[in-house]
């Protein structure tokens, strides 16, 4: 067998003002064939897990190039396209083969290129003919469009949110192509539209109970090989934005829409009950402060690169200085501008410094402070499971009792590392002011004393009542109430 995989992802924010050229995948991934490292960055699993299962079943694996870019705007139109027809290239020269593997986002939207995944699907599809497998791992934050769906044989898709389980799912992804290479299986991909846009945390119920179920049924459910939940991301603007449900049967199309239809309309059933409840700014303050013992940890969950915003916000941090807090250590806010500033002061410098709220408005005002430079990392990183996450190089600053650590590549904050890498020892901090909606929480359980939930600003567009959307279906829930209404 001759299988080719690579990898193609971003998740865009379409409301978000910073747009990703060539350079923003470089200082997150960008790996040519053969140099893609032992572990993976998220969508890249189907690249390294490949490897295991090509050399367990004496496979030629054929690497194209692995490309990952931090969540944004819009691609620009030429990297993309770049980007796009130098993995095709690297396909026309492996061919022929008897698969294409493929790590994807889902959610990325290129200048001219609202599907971007479909386009590159197709043009991959075009070119190995209808008879060669052609299957990929999907983020659930991502749009499942009717075009990508009809290039693809099957997708797998992450589970949990966080995404914990991306080689998982990764490994379903080989599971299930080797299955049909070898003639044990026939995948075929039901989808149900649930006419609805929500966010699905795992860390909670209703979402945790429903996934368990997920993985119960793949078990005992005869021809089913695999069940998915695209979330939907509802900071894209494109026209097929929305919650979808993916069973992959064993040819049996007729048993996948049923179970499809059937889980899509319980999710449905279920809307507007998955989320944390929320604190504003002055409200999660005041209770972390209020704590009898720390670390409390905020999360300013508005302000999350892993949606595409900037991470620079600066509410949360005004009002924990309005509040005379102390024993708080911020991880991160996005400047790179200051970061240069502080390198060029040196570590122990006492400099006068303005930071933060730079990059859109409301998101605070930038913070003007007396600071003392603490620590200077280049190119430092914090972990997410088995991936390693570039925070670009970093400075450690402190005034007034806080500490704040500015990052020159955005990144959210994945797991209590972000502070490791700059000698914070976060169980010693009475408040953790951090940026992420839900990916923070494997990690933080495990040492926080509590987790406040903090909706600040309005970074991101997280209200699809009231989102400005120009493409975007306005036939589903919570734009309409009963999306069904006069359909059935």
């Amino acid at each position: 067998m001759r299988l080719f995989t690579a990898a193609l992802a971003t998740e865009t924010n379409t409301f978000s003002p910073i747009c990703i050229d060539r350079k923003a995948f470089e200082a997150s991934l960008y790996a040519p064939p053969g140099m893609h490292p032992a572990t993976p960055t998220l969508c890249s699993a189907p690249i390294t897990v490949g490897r295991k299962v090509a050399a367990e079943k004496g496979w030629t694996l054929i690497e194209g190039t692995a490309a990952w870019a931090d969540p944004a705007g819009l691609v620009n139109r030429q990297t993309y396209e770049e980007l796009r027809d130098e993995i095709l290239g690297q396909l026309r020269q492996a061919l022929p083969v008897d698969g294409v593997v493929l790590g994807l986002h889902g959610a990325m939207v290129a200048a001219g290129y609202d599907d971007a995944e479909g386009d590159f699907l197709s043009r991959v599809r075009e070119m190995v003919g209808p008879d060669v497998l052609v299957c990929a791992e999907l983020d659930p934050h991502s749009h499942m469009t009717a075009k990508r769906a009809a290039a693809a044989d099957f997708f797998t898709v992450f589970k949990e949110f966080p995404h914990t389980d991306f080689v998982e799912r990764a490994e379903d992804l080989w599971r299930i192509a080797a299955m049909h290479l070898e003639g044990r299986a026939r995948p075929v991909m039901s989808i149900f539209d649930c006419r609805m846009i929500d966010v699905f945390p795992t860390s909670r119920d209703p979402m945790r109970a429903f996934v368990d179920r997920l993985y119960a049924l793949e078990k005992s459910e005869p021809g089913v090989l695999s069940i998915s939940v695209i979330h939907g991301f509802m900071a894209g603007d494109v026209p097929e934005m929305g919650t979808k449900v993916v069973v992959v049967t064993d040819n049996d199309a007729h048993k996948g829409e049923a179970l499809a239809e059937t889980l899509g309309r319980e999710l449905f059933s279920l809307r507007g009950t998955f989320m944390m409840p929320q604190l504003d700014e002055k409200q999660a303050v005041a209770r972390a402060l209020s704590a009898e013992k720390g670390p409390v940890v905020i999360t300013d969950m508005w302000d999350n690169p892993g949606g595409g915003t900037a991470g620079d916000a600066t509410v949360v941090l005004g009002e924990l200085i309005a509040q005379g807090a102390e024993g708080v250590a911020v991880g991160t806010i996005w400047d790179p501008v200051a970061v240069q500033i502080c390198f060029s002061a040196g570590e122990g410098a006492e400099i006068p410094l303005r930071f933060g709220a730079k990059s859109a408005p409301f998101t605070g005002d930038p913070i003007d402070k007396q600071v003392r430079v603490e620590k200077l990392e280049r190119n430092a990183e914090q972990r997410f499971g088995d991936a390693r996450v570039p925070m670009g190089d970093c400075a450690l600053i402190s005034f007034d009792g806080i500490e704040v650590i500015l990052n020159s590549t955005r990144a959210q904050t994945w797991d209590h590392s972000v502070f490791g890498a700059m000698g914070i020892d976060p169980r010693d901090k009475k408040i953790l002011l951090i940026k992420s909606t839900n990916h923070f929480y494997d990690s933080f359980i495990r040492i926080a004393s509590e987790i406040v939930y903090c909706s600040a600003g309005r970074p991101y567009p997280n209200d699809p009542k009231t989102t400005p959307y120009r493409k975007a279906r306005r036939d589903i829930w919570p734009m309409v109430e009963d999306p069904w209404k006069g359909s059935e």
